[in-house]
């Protein structure tokens, strides 16, 4: 289901008038309460609202506070593994959607949105990518973010622009969409224990739905996909025998592998 976070809106310290006016817009767009900042800290207002996140909108971006930390749309890793594909590696991810430029993806837990942004560099511009986020925060800040997104790089830059972020739970949403709608479906459930170390991901983990995918939901992305369905988790997990996937793809000491189900006559 959509996460109805307990949260709010508010400004940054250096506040316009113009400032408050859009930061009560989102607060109405999102159906959540706005709180004039004042001289408030954020841990202040955190403590006195008994939240689970506040946006900030300020000046030049919008961010999402949450227990002394910030959460704001960055494109990660993926900016190495573009590089990479770029110089003729493998990416794993990829291999596993067998993902070519034109195919539409549909990244049913966003987040981040990091992996989003390298199928979208992939897919190129007659292809697409749709991701749905759960929780309302983490999709408007993303949203948001790739919408305003600069970077030297024109090539970062373009496969981070374009990508279609909804608010949505991907259990309703694939019900609701008609047969081979996409390429490529796409799961990265959060994992209870993180794999890797990361300051930016702390927010993240927060804030996130920790539920794990269901049987049901694959069953839909298999009527949805045209090619492949395909998992993230611990190379090691029991989840890939769970959901059905007949292969999986991995680097050497790699503790992530993508599961894949190929649906479609696409067993390459």
């Amino acid at each position: 289901m959509i996460i109805l976070v307990k949260a709010l809106v508010t400004t940054s310290l250096k506040y316009t008038a113009e400032i408050v006016s859009m930061a009560r817009k989102i607060a109405y767009n999102l159906n959540i309460q706005f709180v004039h900042r004042g001289n408030f800290s954020l841990a202040d207002l955190e403590e006195k609202f008994d939240t689970s996140g506040i946006l900030v909108v300020s000046k030049d971006r919008f961010y999402v506070y949450i227990q002394g930390e910030d959460f704001f749309f960055h494109p990660g890793m993926a900016k190495m593994r573009i590089k990479g594909l770029k110089n003729g590696n493998n990416d794993q991810m990829i291999s596993a959607m067998n993902l070519k430029s034109g195919d539409s993806v549909l990244d049913c837990t966003v987040g981040l949105g990091s992996d989003a942004v390298v199928a979208n560099y992939v897919v190129g511009n007659d292809g697409k990518v749709t991701g749905l986020e759960s929780n309302s925060l983490i999709a408007y800040v993303v949203r948001e973010g790739i919408k305003e997104y600069e970077n030297p790089s024109f090539t970062l830059t373009m496969a981070v622009k374009g990508i279609e972020v909804i608010n949505a739970d991907h259990r309703l949403f694939l019900k609701e969409i008609p047969d081979k709608s996409f390429d490529v479906v796409y799961f990265d459930p959060m994992f209870r224990e993180p794999v890797y170390k990361s300051s930016g991901m702390m927010p993240l983990r927060k804030l996130a739905n920790y539920d794990p995918i269901d049987i049901n939901s694959v069953n839909e992305a298999c009527r949805v996909a045209k090619k492949r369905v395909v998992i993230k988790e611990r190379s090691n997990s029991d989840e890939f025998h769970r959901l059905g996937c007949i292969g999986t793809v991995a680097g050497k000491k790699s503790p992530i592998a993508y599961g894949y189900i190929a649906v479609g006559g696409d067993d390459n």
